[in-house]
């Protein structure tokens, strides 16, 4: 059989998030952003609110969501972004978020991410990379199941993106030990193997919701200076730099990082068709799960896009939510 080829749109790496919302009305649209409190959570926010979309900024520290929404609504003189406070490594928080959302939701942006640089857990014991990065946002994406079959009804369907990673290149899941409780620690790996769950969550999100009207798509952003190296020990930064001057990767502005979700957003060619992970704006090419990362860095690894992987990682994650 022949393969399928990706699918494409006319925007390239260097394209920047208002390129790709130029001409999109997004009136009566109701998105939510996590971690929209920095970096390319802002960007995504502002592009979504100037097209006309009434953003919820979703935010640990309100105080600083304030000041963005602020800002956000000053420079593109949209809707001024609402601001709930929502800890994708507390149960508790995203239980309230999801139960507080009224009405219909037609995008739901699962931006926020943490990068540690030593072993941390949650009151769960659970590995803090992995439980904010993936667990955190399945819990809320479930929780919004209802509202985003609203928004899709409403809207000839509703979109999820779920922001990945080269970085899970690094890793696949490993389902012996997801939370390093035998196996000795390395934060590279832990952040390798979240961001492989972000990219397996969007296919088995397709999968089981897709006849609700939702899909959702896994993105790259690339590689981009933000808040979220502040915890880097020296060896990531030194692997990453490393990886800058082999060619691997080349940084981006903010406002070009936020371009692939905006694709993912808002791209026709993504309004129906879901479980893909997008590079450079377009959908990536996959490439073995041997494959060398500096030979290979714009494409998704297969362990990333395994159906039946994808369904595993769903059962135990729901489980372990359970508990």
């Amino acid at each position: 059989m022949t393969a399928r080829e990706p699918l494409s749109t006319s925007f390239t790496a260097s394209s920047t998030a208002d390129e790709v919302m130029q001409g999109v009305d997004l009136t009566g649209i109701r998105a939510i952003v996590t971690g929209a409190s920095s970096g390319i959570g802002i960007e995504t926010a502002r592009a979504l609110t100037a097209a006309g979309a009434q953003v919820t900024l979703a935010v640990r520290n309100t105080a600083v969501g304030v000041a963005v929404a602020g800002t956000i609504e000053s420079s593109t003189g949209g809707i001024r972004p609402r601001v709930v406070h929502l800890d994708l490594a507390d149960k508790a928080t995203v239980t309230s978020f999801a139960d507080a959302w009224s009405g219909p939701l037609h995008l739901l942006v699962n931006n926020a991410g943490v990068v540690t640089g030593s072993l941390e857990r949650t009151c769960e014991g659970w590995e803090l990379q992995f439980a904010t990065n993936h667990l955190g946002h399945l819990a809320l994406a479930i929780g919004l199941h209802h509202a985003l079959v609203l928004g899709a009804s409403e809207r000839d369907g509703a979109r999820i993106v779920s922001v990945s990673s080269t970085a899970h290149m690094r890793s696949g899941i490993d389902f012996d030990d997801p939370h390093f409780e035998r196996r000795s620690y390395d934060p590279q790996v832990a952040y390798a193997q979240s961001k492989t769950a972000n990219s397996l969550f969007a296919v088995e999100a397709t999968r089981l919701w897709a006849s609700d009207g939702i899909v959702a798509n896994a993105v790259n952003p690339g590689g981009v200076a933000t808040g979220l190296q502040r915890n880097f020990t020296a060896q990531q930064k030194q692997s990453l730099d490393a990886a800058e001057a082999a060619g691997v990767f080349t940084y981006k502005t903010i406002q070009q990082g936020a371009a692939t979700t905006m694709v993912a957003a808002v791209a026709p060619q993504f309004a129906h068709s879901g479980g893909h992970y997008l590079d450079d704006s377009q959908e990536a090419y996959t490439v073995p799960n041997d494959a060398d990362l500096a030979q290979h860095p714009h494409g998704v690894k297969e362990w990333a896009l395994d159906p039946a992987l994808a369904e595993r990682l769903w059962v135990v994650s729901t489980d372990l939510l359970r508990t």
